[in-house]
């Protein structure tokens, strides 16, 4: 979803639906991944009907996934498709020849050089513009699958890292020298669930759900947690209509939004000359935060519709809830309601993109010796792209969070008195955190250097005092703690 299609595009995906993105007035890109993925959701309760575990092999179920996904790629981005399958086939390379003691570092480089590469020449062929051909999205995820398969390829390998760390790195389980076939490899970085748009999956559950055990395995591990005699595999596997049914009101929910309120409030209004020279820091303040609350459905609705298409295929499955009903969230990339109550910048973080925060802490935060939170708002920087704005964002998300967490230790304590402190701290810090959010994310969908200058500069510039003044707070905290520790 985006700014309506005023010129025509040239692409290098189908051009079938074409007449369609002209009547709508939609770019021809968004046309095709919505028809994608609309046809993923059908295909996907049919491979969870016709195509189950109980009726047909393993092997087909691979072929099947495999073969849809790559027919995406296609028709969304034609001959583009092929960046996307070469570094899947680099990889595997790297995955059946190398030892599997370096496999995940060649792997991290080949990726990520590679999409790098790519980054960098969209940006300097088509300044800073998004065209119908953008396959970064699932590059971006592919990048995400082929790392977490070398990592755990790794981790198998190399039992003190897993003695170590296995407490951390629940969402990895290891391989245990099993390298994949090419049938099996091909369906985990390329199914039609999850090409277009993600989420990134762990491998061995990815496995599990193909080869039938994906629901058993999870009921398993929550008996064995809860002491609970075995009798899940006794009973029938949950449907996931319900949750399928949720997600794609909550997608049509954002489709509205999207169509209603946020093409009314488009984001580079925020640095509008005319704006700029003539609304007072008010009303700028307040239609940046009103712009950027308007820009979350469309990342919204493409999540929330992924996460329905792998439940509809019967993946997904996290459990039974409290109620005893069975709960499809374990894949889910976002949690809505996590992001808009967010007291802090780490709980908005944790809420939003959850898939690839999960990656970036298991190949870079959990194994840095160091600096860990900059190398790792680094790394993310570095796989969204090269556009200047993404670095703005990434690199003052550092401060902002240290400041957090210095401020949250010093001060929250004294508010856990009552409730109606506790009330009055979580409404200082929700305001607080949204406050960060409108100076932090800003750039991150300005892009451009000049539009995010313009909008530190001119928009909100008292933020940059305030930013300093919250360093200051980390400053003396670190001072204050070294002092108590020499006491």
């Amino acid at each position: 979803m985006g700014e309506p299609a005023q010129t025509p595009f040239k692409t290098t995906g189908s051009e079938w639906l074409l007449p369609v993105s002209e009547y709508l007035g939609f770019p021809l890109d968004q046309v095709n991944f919505l028809a994608c993925q609309l046809f993923a959701l059908t295909s996907a309760f049919c491979f969870r009907l016709y195509l189950s575990p109980a009726h047909v092999s393993p092997l087909v179920r691979h072929f099947v996934a495999a073969l849809l996904g790559i027919g995406f790629l296609v028709f969304c981005f034609g001959w583009y498709s092929s960046h996307i399958l070469a570094v899947v086939v680099a990889n595997y390379l790297i995955i059946i020849k190398a030892d599997l003691n370096n496999v995940h570092r060649y792997s991290m480089v080949i990726s990520m050089g590679y999409l790098t590469a790519c980054q960098v020449s969209r940006v300097f062929i088509f300044n800073y513009g998004i065209p119908s051909t953008d396959f970064s999205g699932p590059l971006m995820i592919v990048t995400q699958k082929l790392t977490t398969l070398a990592f755990q390829l790794h981790d198998g390998k190399s039992d003190k890292w897993m003695h170590t760390y296995i407490w951390k790195l629940s969402t990895l389980a290891s391989l245990s020298h099993v390298r994949p076939s090419l049938i099996e490899y091909l369906s985990y970085n390329l199914n039609f669930l999850s090409v277009l748009v993600g989420p990134c999956s762990n491998y061995k559950e990815y496995i599990d759900f193909i080869e039938g055990r994906h629901i058993s395995t999870r009921l398993k591990q929550q008996h064995a947690s809860s002491n609970r005699q075995n009798g899940y595999n006794k009973t029938q596997d949950p449907s996931p209509l319900t949750a399928v049914c949720h997600k794609l009101l909550v997608c049509a929910g954002c489709m509205l939004f999207f169509l209603t309120v946020t093409r009314s409030l488009p984001i580079k209004y925020n640095v509008d000359p005319d704006f700029v020279s003539q609304a007072s820091f008010l009303t700028r303040l307040t239609y940046a935060f009103f712009s950027i609350q308007a820009a979350r459905p469309k990342f919204y609705f493409a999540w929330t519709l992924a996460d329905a298409v792998n439940n509809a295929a019967g993946y997904g499955f996290l459990g039974m809830d409290e109620h005893g009903k069975p709960s499809w969230d374990l894949i889910s990339n976002l949690n809505i309601i996590g992001i808009e109550t967010a007291t802090s910048f780490k709980t908005f973080i944790d809420n939003w993109n959850i898939r690839t925060g999960i990656w970036l802490k298991t190949v870079c935060y959990d194994r840095a010796p160091k600096h860990r939170l900059a190398l790792t708002f680094i790394l993310s920087a570095l796989w969204h792209g090269v556009y200047p704005g993404y670095y703005f964002t990434f690199l003052t998300a550092i401060p902002i969070t240290i400041a957090a967490r210095a401020i949250r230790r010093s001060i929250r304590h004294y508010f856990l008195g009552s409730r109606v402190m506790k009330l009055g701290y979580d409404i200082l810090t929700w305001a607080a955190t949204q406050l960060a959010i409108c100076y932090t994310v800003m750039p991150f969908l300005l892009l451009a250097v000049n539009y995010t200058i313009v909008y530190y500069r001119y928009v909100i510039p008292r933020f940059n005092q305030i930013i300093l003044l919250l360093q200051l707070c980390v400053v003396l905290r670190s001072i204050n703690l070294s002092m108590y520790s020499y006491m």
